[in-house]
């Protein structure tokens, strides 16, 4: 494994001085926001699908700081109920397969998106009980005539163009939003589509993401490291669903903070541990979205915890088998 940023983070400097800058943290890894919710400045994604001396220059620019792409990140809402915000969506996501194809990148990151709860709305709507029957109708109707639909043919889309692995974030608000989900719409449409694995969104709905983990196995294709803390007393009175402004910090049960500020170094200890188990070999790249910090800060803390949990010699050996020559 090896540590990687969303550069998204630093949205306000030129993909250069990101570079210099992260190279100097030795980290040579970048996640690119190329659409959706994630539309980056460092990638611009018109000129790089359309001009073959801007794609050299583009590559020659990470080559020179030593960098590698673990993935560009489309996320939006190509399902929602909106038509003319479904089409934005699904036109970036197409742009960045497209693009994905052209700079040799296998790994396109994106979100399930959710549907309205029929097909006369024009907002979408996250079903999270059974009764009443309105409820499960609708999730009925989201899944089997909008989700399972749009992603097998964005699966197929995404193969045909080299895109080997969407990686789907499972988000609260959207249809993926656990493994469960993710699982099932992998299962009903295309092994292309796998996890990319956030704890964070875990934490805060009370699963445990090494369980996650386990479950997920093989399809885990991309992770991000943030982490989050949960109130146990404001959990106790209002409980985890929160639609406060992630702003209004004091009000909130739970808060995203940076990796080890919301869990232990033991808990990422072990969220590592698994996902070796499980044969995890990729990126783990830390997306900052703490409010209590600056972002070099945050980032510090982050990159310096994770190279502490990271096992980097794996024995070919077991110690008690070995024996003694002659």
């Amino acid at each position: 494994m090896k540590i990687g940023v969303f550069s998204i983070l630093f949205n306000d400097l030129p993909l250069e001085d990101v570079l210099s800058y992260l190279s100097r943290q030795q980290i040579h890894t970048i996640e690119l926001g190329t659409g959706g919710y994630s539309r980056s400045n460092h990638v611009d994604v018109p000129a790089l699908l359309h001009s073959e001396t801007e794609r050299l220059r583009f590559s020659e620019l990470l080559k020179r700081y030593g960098f590698s792409i673990s993935g560009l990140g489309t996320q939006g809402n190509p399902v929602h109920p909106d038509p003319e915000q479904a089409k934005r969506y699904h036109h970036d996501f197409v742009q960045t397969v497209l693009l994905a194809e052209k700079l040799k990148v296998d790994t396109v990151l994106v979100l399930s998106g959710c549907p309205g709860g029929r097909k006369e709305d024009r907002t979408p709507n996250w079903i999270t009980c059974p009764w009443p029957e309105d409820y499960s109708k609708a999730l009925e109707y989201q899944w089997e005539e909008v989700l399972i639909p749009y992603w097998h043919q964005a699966a197929a889309f995404a193969e045909e163009h080299g895109v080997t692995k969407l990686a789907m974030e499972p988000h609260p608000g959207f249809a993926v939003y656990n493994a469960d989900t993710l699982l099932k719409l992998r299962s009903h449409t295309s092994p292309v589509i796998g996890a990319n694995f956030d704890p964070s969104h875990f934490f805060w709905q009370g699963i445990d993401p090494c369980i996650a983990i386990e479950e997920l196995g093989k399809s885990i294709y991309h992770v991000h490291a943030k982490d989050c803390y949960v109130y146990p007393e404001r959990v106790r009175r209002s409980g985890v669903l929160n639609p406060q402004p992630y702003s209004d910090f004091s009000q909130r049960s739970w808060n995203f903070r940076t990796v080890g500020y919301g869990h232990s170094a033991e808990v990422w200890n072990n969220i590592i541990s698994i996902l070796s188990e499980i044969g995890y070999d990729g990126v783990i790249s830390v997306e900052h979205e703490d409010a209590l910090m600056t972002r070099e800060e945050g980032l510090s803390k982050a990159i310096h915890l994770l190279s502490e949990c990271f096992i980097r010699e794996y024995p070919q050996t077991k110690w008690w088998e070995l024996r003694p020559e002659g």
